[in-house]
């Protein structure tokens, strides 16, 4: 059985917590939780970016391969 898929991607999720809390706060670089959350984004992206990269390399000699047929 395979996993459900979040009704919202968790980089969405991150994103509306970072806005909430920056709009939330007055000195938002001296909270520590608002760190961790900016963090968590990052990785996130990070993740996104590299499986993107991996799927575009991966493609790339297939595509060309096909294309100079």
């Amino acid at each position: 059985m395979a996993k459900k898929q979040a009704a919202e991607p968790e980089e969405v999720k991150l994103k509306k917590k970072v806005v909430a809390k920056r709009a939330s706060h007055d000195n938002p670089k001296g909270d520590s939780a608002f760190r961790s959350l900016k963090k968590r984004l990052k990785r996130e992206q990070r993740k996104r970016r590299a499986l993107a990269q991996r799927k575009k390399q991966a493609a790339g000699s297939k595509v060309a391969a096909t294309a100079s047929s």
